[in-house]
């Protein structure tokens, strides 16, 4: 009776550790949404302020991971997990590397528009990237909500809108390209509008990283180099025969 007290103790102990772990995640998660919504913000409404701050509070999402990642290395080293526990330590360790990344991205955004702030901002005020932005911050809120319900329909839809990304990031770079050569004055502003554009694009490459991860943690399957449309066969198939 002892034994089987002890063995549901550890159990129980096991799942708040990793019911822990997976909150963090999504703290961390939740805190990066705001800092690419600031950063977003700062270049559109030319403030430097906002900017900087941005650019100043990225250590804060250096610090949850190396916290998190603390965490993962202590339930790897204590609980020893197997099977799907494992993969979901696997996944979270990957997880806060992409949105550590992300955190970067928003870092050198931040900064970015805090030097456009003093500069004469454009007649359509940003508008491309604003919608880009927007975009991009969709696909980071809906990676993050279907990690946090452990969801790989919903991360497969979401990762297919990383095209829609690549999309738009094309045709911001092509128009950018097309003001430099009518309007030589604007190079240097337009090449800074350029690496926030390319910056939104690698925040949404990393989104749809944590789609994949979200995959891997459910059915074990590593999709990071498969096309999404063989991924969604194959979801289908193990549908049908559950």
């Amino acid at each position: 009776m002892e034994t089987a007290d002890l063995s549901q103790h550890i159990s129980r102990r096991f799942n708040e550790d990793l019911e822990r772990v997976r909150a963090q995640v999504l703290n961390m998660g939740g805190f990066v949404e705001q800092q690419l919504a600031k950063a977003v913000s700062a270049l559109v409404e030319g403030d430097s302020t906002l900017g900087e701050a941005v650019a100043r509070d990225d250590f804060q999402v250096n610090k949850m991971e190396v916290s998190i990642d603390e965490e993962c290395s202590r339930i790897l080293a204590t609980r020893a997990p197997a099977a799907g526990d494992l993969r979901l330590i696997v996944a979270i360790i990957k997880a806060i590397t992409d949105l550590e990344r992300m955190g970067d991205e928003c870092e050198k955004i931040g900064y970015i528009a805090s030097r456009l702030a003093a500069q004469e901002r454009p007649a359509d005020k940003y508008r491309e990237v604003k919608h880009l932005g927007r975009v991009v911050q969709n696909l980071v809120h809906d990676s993050l909500d279907a990690f946090a319900r452990m969801d790989p329909e919903a991360a497969l839809r979401v990762a297919r809108q990383d095209r829609l990304v690549d999309e738009e990031y094309e045709a911001i770079q092509r128009q950018s390209i097309t003001f430099m050569m009518e309007d030589p004055r604007a190079i240097r502003r337009v090449i800074d509008v350029m690496w926030v554009v390319r910056a939104l694009e690698r925040i949404g490459d990393h989104a749809k990283n944590i789609c994949e991860y979200v995959i891997f943690m459910v059915h074990g399957k590593d999709v990071r180099h498969v096309k999404l449309e063989d991924v969604e066969t194959e979801l289908r198939k193990r549908g049908s025969q559950a």
